[in-house]
């Protein structure tokens, strides 16, 4: 639903419990976010947790949003219902993708945004692999029999090349990226994430889809009256982008560059599908009833 008013169920001056009784998580996380922005505005620091929320989507879109504000945003996100990732050392599905982000503001410039999936690839990656995109690295899937793997099949089972891709229908999974260390992030983030935020960690019995998130609000003002940080992180970056690059010509790039970059890159020259997605998304259009003419417009 799209139209959904969040509850806010616990309600501190710095700590706020939301319930976002599954609505869109594009209509009921600015709502959860806009609630920490404030009580951090007022308090220097704030902690909010968002439980059954739609699929959140992009969390650097919240860590954009705090950093619009002036504020330092961290947030820790499972999707429960989604099991996915198999822990390290192991072969059977146990996490989400259970993403992890940091937002750091810049005065005058992007801020920086740490923004990842806690698996070797994010499970949309795995997606457009299936309909004929990139491929995904080797041994970022591991099969049954334990031996690492690139094969969509291995997360989805058998589809056609328009067809749905369910992965319930896999027998493999997605692995955690940074061995151990990637995998108790992970863990972390099932357990703030899901379990604090009363989501729940993921679990393959829970039947409907829900993203939990906690986030963590910091005013840097508050902090720093002094005007430090800013001035600090200017320098810093710029020593780190100092670095002479592994590959002649290339740069040292900062998190969140490469993203603000295809962005720009994006919305200038469009955005490049593989035949089978277009052909999914027109053979969806023609399942409802849409006017042909329409989905000829929209392919010019």
């Amino acid at each position: 639903m799209a139209d959904v008013t969040v509850d806010v169920v616990i309600d501190t001056p710095v700590i706020a419990v939301v319930d976002g009784k599954y609505g869109f998580g594009q209509t009921v996380t600015p709502q959860a976010v806009r609630i920490g922005i404030d009580k951090c505005r007022n308090n220097g620091l704030a902690a909010v947790t968002l439980r059954n929320a739609g699929h959140v989507g992009r969390v650097g879109d919240w860590a954009e949003m705090a950093a619009e504000a002036g504020l330092v945003s961290i947030h820790f996100v499972n999707a429960s219902g989604s099991v996915l990732v198999a822990p390290y050392g192991g072969v059977e599905r146990r996490f989400s993708t259970a993403p992890y982000c940091v937002g750091v503001p810049r005065p005058g410039q992007d801020p920086l945004v740490l923004d990842f999936a806690t698996s070797i690839v994010a499970e949309g990656k795995v997606l457009v692999a299936s309909q004929g995109g990139k491929k995904v690295p080797d041994g970022a899937l591991i099969g049954p029999d334990g031996q690492p793997d690139s094969d969509p099949h291995l997360l989805y089972g058998d589809y056609t090349p328009t067809g749905p891709r369910d992965h319930r229908k896999g027998r493999g999974a997605i692995c955690a990226f940074g061995d151990h260390k990637g995998s108790g992030l992970a863990l972390m983030c099932e357990i703030l994430g899901g379990a604090l935020s009363g989501t729940g960690a993921t679990d393959p019995k829970r039947g409907r889809f829900a993203n939990g998130m906690l986030s963590f609000y910091v005013d840097p003002k508050v902090f720093d009256p002094a005007g430090f940080f800013p001035k600090d992180i200017a320098r810093y970056v710029a020593f780190v982008k100092s670095s002479k690059p592994v590959v002649p010509a290339s740069e040292v790039l900062l998190p969140g560059e490469p993203e603000a970059r295809m962005r720009a890159k994006r919305l200038a020259d469009g955005v490049p599908l593989p035949h089978d997605t277009w052909a999914a998304i027109v053979e969806t259009a023609r399942s409802v009833g849409l006017d042909e003419r329409r989905i000829q417009q929209a392919a010019m």
